[in-house]
């Protein structure tokens, strides 16, 4: 979190989206920090489940398709509520979307433990991502605008957040489960984990901090965008939804079924597995850094040359070493590039793609472009090892597939997103 001291400096300064007084360095870093470890529960919440499946299919005995489609049924939820988010965010406070999201997800999260069969079991972990799709898009866009001189940074310290919580989701759930039979209790207590943050964020979070409004003012860093396009569906907002498809679906095929494999396959015991999957969440910290090259450097380069580094660790996942120490390594390599570049990067910049009016809608965008196809992630990799075996699956979900955002990653124009400027020279668009 050594990088937020530098957005925090940067949330003092009078910028391009100030409509009153701004807080002080120390409260805008503890608002930072209170949000950034609310999203942290989001990620203990999404990441807990597939370490927990084993358990839950020889409990209801699921098939692999049916645990596949449960393991990333969450981000149908996410999807459908990703655009309808971006607009109720044009209409009700950022602060009140958060935490009713907060809320929702955390009661599906709850309801998941007393689940009788697989429909209401995927219906709750469906709406649980509507909840989660909600505090997504608000969250990104109050932090995004608040520190938009830094914005991938900050981003990136959402995404850290992000990691922690999915290294700590999957080693806490699997002791608190203490065994297979036991895989209820961790629902229950994640549940009540994020109820706690609803209320503390409701006490804590002044709206001066997530309620930034497109007012240029005369000091500080500010936005230049009157050369981006009028319109919220762009070429760059497409190609950038393209990528993020892609690499949506590569991403959820592995979190959905990653533990199963190690498992199943490889014959790694519950607490390796889950070691394994956690090794992904400490991958994804390396959001700010990632965000800090994305901000200073062609960003349109860094997400390519991650997109095809991607390609190689999925291959190699799944193709690759069989033993412990190298498994690690290679969720640790996935998390850090699927998460941590191109999640950050990506997301940044497609409100970098849009007039500032319109970074809500473009957050919704987002969220159900990633998502949606995410849903069924599990099911497609589990039909592709039937079909090709665990080998083939990563094969074609993780490394052909990322293929396609590097296409389309090359037809983004850099010069058609937003540019931060110091001096004279702010845009009033």
């Amino acid at each position: 979190m050594v990088a937020a001291a530098d957005i925090g400096t940067e949330g003092r300064r009078r910028g391009a989206y100030d409509d009153g007084p701004r807080l002080s360095n120390t409260l805008a870093l503890i608002s930072l920090a209170v949000l950034a470890a609310s999203y942290v529960v989001n990620a203990m919440d999404r990441q807990v489940f597939s370490v927990l499946l084993p358990g839950i299919r020889h409990d209801f005995g699921f098939d692999l398709g049916q645990g596949g489609l449960l393991a990333t049924i969450f981000t149908l939820g996410i999807g459908v509520a990703g655009v309808p988010t971006g607009y109720l965010l044009d209409r009700v406070s950022r602060k009140s979307v958060i935490i009713v999201g907060i809320v929702i997800y955390s009661v599906f999260t709850f309801l998941t433990a007393v689940a009788v069969g697989f429909p209401d079991m995927m219906a709750y972990r469906a709406l649980s991502g509507v909840g989660e799709a909600m505090q997504n898009g608000a969250l990104f866009s109050a932090v995004g605008a608040y520190f938009f001189a830094r914005r991938s940074v900050a981003i990136g310290t959402l995404n850290f957040a992000y990691g922690l919580g999915g290294f700590i989701g999957p080693q806490l759930g699997t002791k608190i489960a203490g065994g297979n039979s036991g895989w209820k209790t961790p629902f229950y207590t994640y549940g009540l984990i994020g109820l706690v943050f609803a209320v503390i964020v409701a006490l804590v979070i002044r709206k001066s901090f997530t309620e930034r409004k497109e007012v240029v003012v005369e000091e500080g860093p500010r936005l230049r965008v009157a050369h981006l396009p009028d319109a919220l569906y762009n070429r760059n907002v497409l190609l950038l939804m393209l990528a993020a498809v892609a690499v949506g679906i590569s991403m959820y095929g592995y979190i959905g079924l990653y533990p199963t494999f190690l498992e199943d396959h490889l014959g790694f015991g519950s607490g390796q597995a889950s070691l394994a999957a956690s090794m992904f969440g400490l991958g994804a910290v390396l959001g700010i850094p990632a965000g800090w090259l994305g901000d200073r450097l062609n960003q349109r380069a860094v997400m390519i040359v991650a997109a095809l580094a991607g390609c190689v660790i999925g291959y190699l996942l799944f193709n690759g070493p069989t033993t412990a120490g190298p498994q690690y390594a290679l969720s640790f390599g996935e998390g850090a590039i699927a998460s941590g570049f191109l999640f950050v990067n990506i997301y940044s910049a497609l409100q970098r793609s849009v007039k500032p009016r319109l970074i809500g809608r473009v957050s919704g965008l987002f969220v159900a472009s990633f998502y949606l196809p995410a849903a069924f992630a599990g099911y497609l990799f589990s039909a592709l090892v039937d079909h090709a075996g665990w080998g083939g699956a990563g094969l074609w979900q993780l490394t052909v597939l990322p293929l396609v955002a590097v296409a389309a990653l090359l037809f983004v124009r850099t010069d058609a997103l937003a540019r931060t400027v110091r001096g004279p020279g702010a845009d009033t668009a």
